[in-house]
């Protein structure tokens, strides 16, 4: 969220923060802010796609920091959209602001931009190291808050809410926590921090009641807005920006107006009656408040920062195998394969976001702004996605607090309206709905399996809150993406796999249908990759979906340079020390050649400060890239991940794919990068071969009806010979065992594309 002001008033007054030697001690950490604040505040690539392996390394420094320290950390993540929907007029305006950045960096001025895989490296490393990681069904605050109140240690963030919840073990802002540079001798290190809390902040202002600090958080306004007629209460209080009537002193700021006025109260119920007196309203009644006024607007705004003793996330951080709550959101349910993989940060938010909200945000990245946005490219994964999120083999429509109604059916379509969601506050509380778990109400009513949903029966009656139609009735989610600088709302078609999968059953579906659902969609056979890593299979079969479906077609020159990418990344990953991770069947392997050709590959990278301007033309091709292999990603993890993750963070990086484009464009062969490299010259070789395969023989595809729809121009066009000239090096590889036994081959490379 976010408190307008506080950040700039708290950190201009060193009196607030207190510095500390941080050391021996459990660390509950806002994930979201750790990765932002990784990479924005150590100058990491964003114009060129962003450089996933150097930020994978700044990462593991952070890790390795805190372990010197004998500091545990436990990883809390935002998950999906609050469905109350409070918050989604701040998301807009977000990703509009993002679009514009990302044009701003695309012509070289100033900027920031997260590259879109950077979330997905944060949690494959944090798995890697084996570091506890919890995701949550939306916005993290409360529950980090929760979490940290309970084992009364600091919350690691850079989020001014945490200015306002009560904390016995403090806030330690990101922006003093200076983890690069350790103290102390070597058994005793620490790291230098600041820490924030209340009862510091109140005791500047007379011993003021933490419990007001919610009030004051509203009264300024935060990411969910500022309540009707605030701003008239203020005026009357005479509490301005920067001005305003003080006890004693005029206050430099309008935080320090309202916090010198809430000193003068003992509780938020006597501030409150105040309120009502100023405002014209009848006395202020507890808990409920005057209905529509402003001391009830602003008593249940309080709400949000109000903590509960116990937090369901100690019991999964201590061991627990369920999912906290069922990790239900707004008023659907996953089933439990689901659950847990969200709840582990394996299901990704836009999978989430699509079931609950029908709704889903699409993350702006560097590209050409005059053509279509880079997710045009990534279309028929998402419809897919969505088809297979609305088809279950069992909805169960449950009695509601309105009235009761029970129905059962079998493939049925949901589609569910506007008029649905709200249901639950920030974060997942519900306000009076559903059951309670870990002491946090999840808005749902309990049920066997399926869909869940919750709903009263006037509404289920009188129209609109849900459609239940025939298979013929499209059933769309709305897609928020880039049209030219302006952020666009389209209606996108939901369109199931034709390999039958229901969301319900997925659990129990084997892996090889998962495998066939997810290779219908990216339209390759499984034949095409055998002889492919297994691990590098998912990025090869999207790579040559993205040459059959990116617009303008890319050219031969920029997948070689993608490819290039991907033998780096090998190299790399099998370089690290102590790397014993595959077993490559290469007669004379040499490691001392591989690293020569590893340095060349490196020294080909755009460098900071160099004076070339970004071609944006390639920049517009490899977000196409990212976004398939994003929404690849997420399809993937939707069906349980029957293709292992290929290890991102050496899979693409931004400037070495761009500074070997340039190198290819230059008119030299991509073989003189692997000069003296058997295992990489060999990797590339098969690699390329296999993408040409994938790229040339357009399978099927469930959604291939969905190409073109609404206007979007977007219909078949030549594809400059890609797949000509193969000459099916490939055969015979159903026969070879060993998953790297490509590399045997001695068949040299062919350029032809």
């Amino acid at each position: 969220m976010g408190v307008q002001g506080l950040t700039t008033y708290v950190e201009g007054n060193r009196q607030f923060l207190q510095d500390v030697k941080f050391r021996d001690s459990r660390l509950v950490i806002d994930g979201c802010s750790l990765y932002f604040r990784l990479y924005f505040n150590h100058g990491l690539d964003q114009q060129h796609g962003g450089d996933y392996d150097a930020f994978a390394r700044l990462l593991t420094q952070f890790l390795s920091a805190l372990a010197a320290c004998n500091i545990q950390p436990y990883v809390v993540l935002d998950g999906g959209m609050d469905p109350s929907d409070k918050k989604f007029a701040t998301l807009r305006q977000r990703l509009q602001s993002k679009i514009r950045e990302a044009d701003n960096i695309s012509h070289g001025r100033s900027g920031s931009i997260l590259p879109i895989l950077t979330r997905d490296v944060f949690i494959q490393v944090l798995s890697q190291r084996r570091i506890p990681i919890y995701q949550c069904s939306a916005e993290a605050d409360w529950e980090i808050a929760c979490l940290a109140h309970q084992w009364k240690c600091p919350v690691l963030t850079n989020d001014s809410d945490f200015y306002i919840f009560d904390l016995p073990g403090g806030y330690l802002p990101f922006n003093f926590f200076q983890w690069t540079n350790l103290n102390g001798k070597a058994s005793h290190h620490y790291i230098s921090a600041r820490c924030y809390t209340t009862n510091g902040l109140c005791h500047w202002f007379g011993g003021m009641n933490p419990e007001l600090l919610p009030l004051c958080a509203v009264l300024t306004g935060n990411d969910y807005g500022t309540p009707k007629d605030a701003e008239t209460l203020l005026a009357v209080l005479d509490v301005g920006r920067g001005g305003g009537r003080g006890k004693g002193r005029a206050p430099s700021s309008r935080i320090e107006g309202i916090l010198i006025w809430l000193s003068s109260f003992s509780s938020p119920a006597e501030a409150l009656e105040e309120v009502s007196r100023l405002m014209g309203e009848e006395g202020f009644r507890g808990k409920r408040g005057q209905k529509g006024g402003l001391s009830s607007q602003l008593w249940a705004g309080m709400q949000e920062y109000h903590l509960t003793p116990q937090s369901s996330l100690a019991y999964w951080f201590s061991g627990g195998k369920a999912a906290p709550g069922g990790w239900t959101s707004g008023l659907a349910q996953l089933p439990g394969c689901l659950s847990l993989a969200a709840a582990k940060g394996l299901l990704a938010p836009l999978v989430v976001d699509a079931l609950v909200m029908h709704r889903v945000l699409l993350i702006p990245q560097v590209e050409n702004s005059k053509l279509s946005s880079s997710h045009c490219s990534a279309r028929k994964i998402r419809q897919a996605i969505y088809g297979i999120l609305q088809r279950t083999g069992s909805v169960q429509l449950l009695r509601g607090p309105g009235g009761g109604v029970q129905a059962q059916d079998t493939m049925v379509q949901e589609n569910f309206s506007q008029g649905m969601r709200g249901r639950r506050g920030r974060g997942g509380r519900a306000r009076g709905v559903g059951h309670s778990s870990g002491g946090r109400g999840q808005g749902i009513l309990p049920t066997q399996q399926g869909v869940n949903v919750g709903f009263s029966i006037e509404k289920a009656a009188g129209g609109g809150t849900m459609q239940t139609q025939g298979p013929s009735a499209p059933i769309c989610v709305e897609e928020y993406d880039r049209l030219d600088l302006n952020l666009r709302k389209n209606q996108e078609e939901a369109h199931p796999p034709r390999t039958p999968i229901h969301l319900d059953t997925l659990g129990q579906a084997p892996v090889a249908v998962r495998l066939g659902v997810l290779l219908e969609v990216l339209g390759v056979k499984e034949s095409d990759l055998a002889a492919v890593p297994l691990h590098l299979r998912l990025a090869v079969a999207v790579t040559g979906f993205w040459v059959r479906e990116a617009i303008p077609t890319p050219s031969q020159p920029q997948v070689q340079a993608l490819v290039l990418g991907m033998v780096y990344g090998e190299l790399s990953w099998n370089n690290q020390p102590g790397a014993t991770h595959y077993q490559y069947a290469v007669p004379q392997l040499n490691w001392a050649a591989e690293r020569n050709v590893l340095s060349g590959l490196d020294r080909q990278r755009v460098r900071p400060g160099e004076r070339r301007g970004l071609d944006v033309g390639v920049a517009h091709s490899l977000s196409q890239w990212q976004a398939c292999l994003w929404s690849a990603l997420c399809l993937n993890q939707l069906l349980l991940q029957p293709l292992p993750e290929p290890h991102l963070s050496w899979l693409f990086s931004g400037t070495l794919v761009h500074g070997i484009l340039k190198y290819l464009k230059g008119g030299r062969a991509a073989e003189s990068l692997l000069a003296g490299g058997s295992l990489s010259g060999q990797l590339y070789s098969s690699l390329l071969d296999v993408v040409r395969n994938c790229s040339s023989k357009a399978h099927p595809s469930s959604s291939a009806t969905g190409r073109g729809r609404r206007g979007r121009g977007r219909g078949r066009r030549g594809r400059r010979g890609v797949g000509r000239g193969a000459r099916g090096r490939g055969q015979g590889t159903e026969d070879i065992n060993n998953r790297f036994a490509l590399l045997m081959s001695e068949e040299e490379s062919d350029d032809d594309w």
